[in-house]
């Protein structure tokens, strides 16, 4: 009979060949991104300059890729802490990387909320709490974007006369309203999701893709963890006044620091550059990236900014710039957060291996997940 150990290993190996499918398809789209950008809008012009490495725009840069890590890593820190968690930071931040690997290879950044869910519950977090957690991160910064940009579409000059927006603002409403009206459900109204989620369990047994012992566990196993969740937006909201508003200035101070990033650029090129605009423009691009259905929205994001930035670089410098924003923000993260992937699922297949052992000696089963702390009695 096949050993647990093995067959997780046999699953992480497939795992992992799908992440490089992924990554693959993510590099291919990106590089497709920026040749259009280079072919549509910077007229086949792109030339390197130099003082992007001069030691006063490199100094800048870390600066800020500190505070662009360290307030995204602190959003999440205080987001748990509001729900009666703590992690030492150090594992804080190593999520914060996890995820941007993730966010970045997976469709729509799917895998991203996946990767911190199964992260935090390594470390200890309920599966509820993690998924609560991790959703209201994510609703914050939502509902940060989905406020700004219709203003700066409304109001924001380099925005007008862009015809990719002329055409889809009508749909861009249409999504704003949508996914503001889910995300209301989930936090507000999370029960109100257990019936159409029952009905798909049910629905996956009828056609055979699970048996029926599945279809019971999965069922409790929903309902048991979509209350969990519910209660735990609850003790979000009724947590500690100083964490639960920390939590919304680090994701503000996230999205800041994030959308600097070209305006960065463009002063150390000598560009006289409107603060406003940038952050503006940056608003709508990340909106226009939730959409975009390939993975980390390569091939799209480039696209997005440079159309938007076509009006205040150069030519000779768009590509540049492109890249630039996409290496400090996106590329260098990845690197890093694939490397701490690594380390953390051979730890994890190791920790299975140990356990397996123990439970072959024993003959009993390992020591399951705790329940949630933050379950009333």
């Amino acid at each position: 009979m096949t050993s647990p150990s093995t067959t997780e290993q046999t699953g992480t190996q497939a795992s992992g060949w799908k992440l490089a499918g992924f990554a693959l398809l993510f590099i291919l789209l990106s590089a497709g991104g920026t040749w259009a950008i280079w072919h549509q809008f910077a007229d086949n012009n792109f030339s390197f300059d130099d003082r992007l490495l001069s030691a006063a725009f490199l100094i800048a840069a870390v600066v800020l890729l500190g505070i662009y890590f360290a307030a995204d890593g602190l959003r999440l820190h205080f987001t748990l802490r509001a729900l009666g968690h703590s992690l030492p930071i150090g594992q804080i931040f190593r999520l914060v990387f996890i995820n941007i690997f993730f966010s970045n290879v997976t469709p729509m950044a799917t895998g991203g909320g996946f990767a911190q869910i199964w992260y935090l519950q390594r470390k200890g977090v309920p599966v509820g709490t993690a998924t609560a957690a991790t959703t209201i991160r994510t609703v914050l910064a939502i509902a940060f974007i989905f406020s700004v940009t219709p203003i700066c579409l409304l109001w924001l000059d380099a925005l007008k006369g862009q015809p990719l927006l002329g055409e889809v603002s009508g749909l861009l409403a249409l999504f704003i309203a949508l996914y503001l009206g889910f995300f209301a459900i989930v936090l507000l109204r999370t029960r109100w999701l257990i019936g159409p989620l029952s009905t798909l369990i049910d629905l996956l047994h009828r056609i055979h893709v699970i048996n029926e012992p599945r279809r019971r566990r999965w069922q409790f196993g929903m309902k048991r963890e979509m209350v969990r969740f519910a209660r735990s937006f609850a003790i979000y909201i009724r947590g500690p006044r100083r964490d639960v508003l920390l939590s919304v200035v680090f994701t503000l101070a996230f999205l800041i620091s994030l959308f600097s990033f070209p305006a960065l650029l463009m002063t150390a090129l000598g560009y006289d550059v409107d603060y406003l605009t940038v952050i503006g423009l940056l608003f709508v691009t990340t909106f226009i990236m939730y959409f975009a259905p390939t993975p980390g929205a390569s091939g799209i994001s480039e696209g997005v900014f440079g159309s938007f930035f076509s009006t205040l670089v150069s030519a000779n410098h768009l590509v540049l710039v492109t890249v630039a924003w996409r290496f400090l923000t996106i590329y260098l993260g990845m690197i890093i957060g694939l490397v701490l992937m690594q380390r953390e699922l051979a730890s994890s297949l190791r920790t299975s291996q140990v356990e397996s052992g123990q439970r072959n000696q024993t003959g009993k089963p390992g020591s399951g997940m705790t329940d949630d702390p933050t379950q009333t009695s």
